[in-house]
């Protein structure tokens, strides 16, 4: 995926969000966010664009003196959220991707932030469908193919390391609904990661929608097939740190 095509998932998907929280209803569970309802997570998507926003506008590298918004609630809350998402996006839009930016994992670019904040809402909207399915009794539309191949290339990168999580052998993730295959191995308190075909200790197989949400513990590693140890590829999926 390119730039654009991450603005362009940031836009959709964040109106996906807002739908599904509508049809969930603001007190429902998140239950894939504990202890949270459907306000909680429409204050924590509000919140994640105004920091963001400003980060990029204001050109900061940090976060330090930043002023937390105030929250809001009910119809108040989702007017807010839509005006936020509506001026961050364009200010993405406005600069080139290539366009250094600080981010909390270090100098990267507007492109890396416009990638970051498509697969947020990616996972946030999936949280908000799950919580409208328990409430409605329907089922949650599911991550398009070559955005959750994307979004298991951006866990890998930027998440997996967060927690070495103890990982003693190697992991090969496959797609196979979609480009993408990865490998993980350990080096010492980190983990690497390839994009390529090899053989690993164990083996994670399956569509990169369940792939990725096994990653970020949304849905259960059983959606997907697993292939030599086990206790392996469960400790793999647990090892990183998702708070």
């Amino acid at each position: 995926m390119t730039p654009a095509d991450h603005l362009r998932t940031f836009d959709t998907e964040h109106e996906a969000f807002i739908a599904a929280c509508a049809r969930a209803g603001s007190a429902a569970p998140v239950a894939s966010c504990p202890g949270w309802t459907v306000s909680d997570l429409v204050f924590h998507m509000y919140e994640v664009q105004y920091i963001w926003h400003r980060v990029v506008a204001e050109r900061r590298e940090g976060f330090d003196g930043l002023q937390l918004p105030a929250r809001h609630e009910g119809e108040a809350a989702v007017a807010v959220l839509r005006g936020e998402h509506a001026a961050y996006s364009a200010v993405l839009a406005a600069a080139p991707a290539d366009t250094p930016q600080w981010t909390w994992v270090g100098m990267q670019n507007l492109g890396w932030l416009a990638r970051r904040m498509a697969q947020e809402i990616v996972i946030h909207r999936v949280d908000a469908e799950q919580a409208a399915a328990v409430a409605t009794g329907s089922s949650a539309p599911e991550v398009d193919p070559s955005v959750a191949s994307d979004g298991i290339d951006e866990f890998l990168s930027v998440f997996l390391n967060t927690s070495h999580g103890g990982i003693a052998g190697s992991v090969h993730l496959h797609c196979t609904d979609v480009d993408g295959e990865w490998t993980v191995r350990p080096a010492g308190n980190r983990l690497t990661v390839t994009r390529e075909h090899a053989k690993g200790d164990c083996a994670i197989r399956g569509r990169a929608h369940d792939i990725l949400m096994a990653l970020w513990r949304r849905g259960p590693l059983s959606a997907c097939e697993v292939f030599g140890d086990d206790a392996l590829a469960a400790a793999f999926v647990a090892a990183s740190a998702l708070d």
